[in-house]
């Protein structure tokens, strides 16, 4: 069974930084690709960030380049989002996935495709708000 638990959500004002973690068991991270995903109230899923099962490649939507940057400790079966600059729009419930790899849109946007990851995380709520 594969594990993935997110953690780190919370209330930040615009302009402020959350790091975002990614609990992973049941499966050997070396070998998953993980992403980032996020969906706002009344809003469809959105890819925010991928990074490749050797941490060698990374994705980001067009929203968050230059602001989001994600990790990997395969050691500690974690991946790590760290979010700065943080805007309202940002706010959303966000989740971790697996999979054999990324998966790259090239539709307007960027950012990572939910297809081919296979085991998801339950998601933690990030609110940005004054």
């Amino acid at each position: 069974q594969l594990q993935l638990v997110e953690s780190g959500g919370g209330l930040v004002q615009p302009g402020g930084s959350l790091r975002l973690s990614c609990a992973t068991s049941g499966f050997t991270l070396d070998h998953s690709a993980i992403g980032w995903f996020r969906q706002a109230p009344g809003k469809e899923r959105e890819g925010v960030s991928c990074i490749s099962s050797s941490g060698g490649s990374t994705n980001y939507a067009d929203s968050v380049k230059g602001r989001f940057t994600i990790s990997r400790d395969n050691a500690k079966n974690t991946v790590a989002l760290q979010m700065n600059s943080l805007k309202p729009e940002d706010t959303a419930v966000y989740y971790c996935a697996a999979g054999a790899r990324c998966r790259i849109r090239i539709g307007v946007g960027g950012g990572p495709s939910s297809i081919g990851m296979d085991a998801w995380g339950k998601g933690t709520l990030v609110t940005v708000s004054s």
